[in-house]
C-alpha cells in the first residue's frame, strides 16, 4: 500500500505485498488470542463465583497460554511497524 497526495487529496494505492500481508496475519492471531484469553478469563471467575476453583485454576491457566501467543503476535507486528516508522 502506498499513500500519495494528489492535489491536496490523499489517495491510497493497494498493492499486493507480502510484508502486509504478514502484519495483517500478525494483526489477526493476536487478536483472536487476545480474545481466547479473555474468553478463559471470564470462565475462570465464574468457576470462582460457584466455588469451583480447580476449573478456575485450568481457565485461568489457559488464559495465560493465549496471552502469551498473543504477546508474541504481537511482538512480532510491532518489530514490522517499528522499520516502517523509522523509514
Amino acid at each position: 500500500m502506498t499513500i500519495t497526495e494528489n492535489n491536496g487529496k490523499m489517495s491510497i494505492d493497494m498493492l499486493p505485498n507480502p510484508e502486509n500481508d504478514k502484519g495483517i496475519e500478525n494483526h489477526k492471531k493476536a487478536a483472536a488470542h487476545f480474545e481466547a484469553a479473555a474468553k478463559k478469563h471470564h470462565q475462570a471467575a465464574k468457576h470462582h463465583e460457584l466455588g469451583n476453583h480447580k476449573k478456575a485454576a485450568k481457565c485461568t491457566v489457559k488464559a495465560h497460554g493465549h496471552s502469551c501467543l498473543a504477546n508474541e503476535a504481537q511482538k512480532q507486528d510491532v518489530k514490522h511497524h517499528i522499520i516502517n516508522i523509522q523509514n
